[in-house]
C-alpha cells in the first residue's frame, strides 16, 4: 500500500536580496546572508542559493502607492499652514471699534484730545500686537480624517475635528473680509453646542478649495482631482449646482415694507412729534428711550434685508446651497437627508400679493445658537405660490404643495378657539404629515413620515371636558407639528397611523 502522497509545500516568497533593497517607510530591507547576484559566495558553512531574478513589483514591503498614504508625497505628514498675513490687521480693526466703544466720550472731556488719541494708539498698538502673535501661533492642516487647528502661545491649545461628524463647512465673508478678499470657514458639527469658527481668515480660493477638501474628506463632496497650491491646498473650484430660485432684491425690499413694524413707524413717528409739540421740550432720557425703541422697530426688517440680499437657492446633489448677505455674504449647505421639517408662512400683509415664505428645520444644528445667522433655516425668504411649489417639490419630492389634506377640530373646539377654528387642521399625506395654524399669519408645516422620532397625545383641562385631544410629531430638530383640538377618539387614530407609517417610512428609506 502506497503512502499518500505528500502536500505540496507551500509557495515560498522570494526573500530579499543582498544590498539595498525596496524601501518600506524610508527605511530598506537589510542585506540577506548567502543571496545574492550570480557570482556570490556565500559564508562558509552556508549553501549558496540561486539568485532568484528580477523581483516583481510589490515582492517586499507595501502594495505600490501605500508609501504616499502614509507619508505623503515627502515622507511626512503634511504641513501646518497659516492664516491669511492679513488676518491680524482684520482682528485688530475689531479691537479697534472695542476700544474707542469703550473709551466713553466721558473719558475725553476728563483727559483731554491729546491724552485720549494716546490711550486709543496704545490700546490699539497692543491689540495688533496680541493679533499677530495669535496669527503666528494659529496653524491647521487635515491628519487622516480630523483637521486640526493649533492656537495659543502660552497655553497651547490643539482642537481635533472629526470630519466624519462634519454637518456643513460655509464660507462667509463679513464687511471687512469683502474688502480685503478674505473670507472663513464656519464649521457644524453634529452634536456642536454652536457654530465652530476656527479659520479666520483665509482667501477666498484657499478658503473655497478647503472647504471642497473637507466635505470630500467627510464624504459629502466628491474629491476634487486638482494639483495643490503652493500652500499645499489643492485649488479646485466648487461644483457647480443647479440653479432653483433667485429671490429679486425689489421683492425683498417690499416684502419688509409690507409688514406691521413699517405701517406702525408712521404712527409712532407722529406720536413722538406731537408729544414734543405738546411739552415743549424733552429730557435727554426721554429722548434717548423713544429714539431706542423705534430703532429696535426699524432693525428687524433691515436686517432681513440685509441677510437676504442677493438671496440664490442651487441645488447640487444631494445637497442645497443657500447664497445670501450684504454686508457679510454666506454660502451655507443644507443637507437634504438631514431636513426634519419644511414651515410654509403666510403674513397677513402678504397674501395680498400672493406671496409666502419657506423655512427649514435641519437636524444637527443647534437650536440655542445665539445668532440664528448661522443656522440653514431660510429656504425662500420671499416668492409666489410657484415658486414655493417648485422649491417644496424639491425639498419634498413627491409633495404638492397645493394639494395638501387637511381637517379641522370637531364644532365643539369653537369654544377653544372661537376665531380661528377654521384656520386650523391636519392630515396625512402619501408622504408628510401635515398640519395648519394661525389667523391673522398663516403656517403650515410639513414632516416627513421618516423624520418623526416620537408621537404623543395631550390633554389640557379643558380639552378633557370637551374630549379633545392634541397629537404632537417630534423630530430631532425639536420643533416638529401638532394637530391641535382633535376629537379623542381621532386623537389616538391618529397618533397610531403616524406611529405606522413612520415605522414603515425607516424601513424603507
Amino acid at each position: 500500500m502506497s503512502a499518500p502522497d505528500a502536500p505540496p509545500p507551500p509557495e515560498e516568497r522570494p526573500p530579499p536580496p543582498a544590498g539595498p533593497g525596496p524601501v518600506t517607510n524610508g527605511q530598506p530591507w537589510p542585506p540577506a546572508p548567502g543571496y545574492g547576484p550570480p557570482g556570490h559566495v556565500p559564508p562558509p558553512g552556508q549553501p549558496a542559493q540561486p539568485w532568484p531574478g528580477p523581483v516583481p513589483p510589490g515582492a517586499w514591503g507595501p502594495p505600490p502607492g501605500q508609501q504616499a498614504q502614509l507619508g505623503g508625497p515627502a515622507g511626512g505628514e503634511e504641513p501646518r499652514q497659516r492664516l491669511h498675513p492679513l488676518s491680524p490687521a482684520l482682528h485688530g480693526a475689531k479691537s479697534l471699534v472695542v476700544v474707542i466703544a469703550g473709551l466713553s466720550w466721558s473719558t475725553l472731556s476728563r483727559v483731554g484730545f491729546g491724552w485720549f488719541a494716546a490711550l486709543v494708539a496704545v490700546f490699539v498698538l497692543g491689540a495688533t500686537v496680541l493679533s499677530v502673535i495669535s496669527w503666528w501661533n494659529t496653524g491647521y492642516h487635515v491628519v487622516g480624517r480630523e483637521l486640526r487647528v493649533y492656537e495659543g502661545l502660552l497655553w497651547r491649545r490643539t482642537r481635533a475635528i472629526p470630519l466624519e461628524r462634519l454637518q456643513a463647512v460655509e464660507v462667509v465673508r463679513p464687511l471687512l473680509a469683502q474688502l480685503t478678499g478674505l473670507a472663513e470657514l464656519r464649521l457644524e458639527v453634529v452634536g456642536g453646542g454652536k457654530t465652530e469658527a476656527p479659520l479666520a481668515y483665509l482667501g477666498v480660493a484657499e478658503a473655497t478649495a478647503l472647504r471642497q477638501r473637507l466635505l470630500a474628506v467627510a464624504g459629502r463632496a466628491p474629491a476634487p482631482a486638482t494639483a495643490p497650491t503652493d500652500g499645499g491646498v489643492p485649488a479646485a473650484p466648487a461644483p457647480a449646482g443647479r440653479e432653483l430660485h433667485v429671490v429679486r432684491n425689489q421683492d425683498l425690499l417690499v416684502s419688509q415694507l409690507l409688514t406691521p413694524q413699517a405701517f406702525l413707524l408712521p404712527v409712532g413717528v407722529a406720536f413722538v412729534v406731537a408729544q414734543f409739540l405738546s411739552e415743549g421740550s424733552w429730557s435727554f432720557i426721554a429722548v434717548a428711550s423713544t429714539l431706542t425703541a423705534m430703532a429696535g422697530v426699524v432693525l428687524q426688517p433691515i436686517r432681513r434685508v440685509l441677510d437676504d440680499w442677493s438671496f440664490r437657492l442651487d441645488r447640487d446633489g444631494d445637497t442645497l446651497r443657500v447664497h445670501n448677505g450684504l454686508l457679510e455674504t454666506r454660502v451655507q449647505t443644507v443637507p437634504l437627508h438631514r431636513v426634519q421639517t419644511v414651515g410654509v408662512t403666510w403674513p397677513l400683509f402678504w397674501r395680498v400679493k400672493g406671496w409666502l415664505r419657506l423655512r427649514l428645520e435641519v437636524a444637527g444644528y443647534s437650536a440655542g445658537e445665539p445668532d440664528d445667522r448661522n443656522r440653514p433655516d431660510r429656504l425662500l425668504p420671499v416668492g409666489d405660490a410657484g415658486t414655493g411649489k417648485l422649491v417644496v417639490a424639491e425639498v419634498l419630492p413627491g409633495v404638492r404643495l397645493d394639494a395638501l389634506p387637511g381637517t379641522p377640530p370637531p364644532p365643539r373646539a369653537r369654544w377653544l378657539r372661537p376665531l380661528s377654528r377654521a384656520a386650523v387642521g391636519a392630515g396625512l399625506d402619501e408622504r408628510v404629515f401635515v398640519a395648519r395654524s394661525g389667523l391673522l399669519t398663516r403656517r403650515l408645516t410639513l414632516v416627513p413620515y421618516a423624520r418623526i422620532q416620537s408621537v404623543r397625545v395631550t390633554q389640557g383641562p379643558a380639552q378633557r371636558r370637551l374630549r379633545l385631544a392634541t397629537v404632537h410629531a417630534d423630530t430631532a430638530g425639536g420643533s416638529g407639528a401638532a394637530a391641535v383640538d382633535r376629537d379623542l377618539a381621532d386623537a389616538w387614530e391618529l397618533a397610531a397611523e403616524l406611529t405606522a407609517r413612520s415605522r414603515s417610512a425607516r424601513r424603507s428609506g
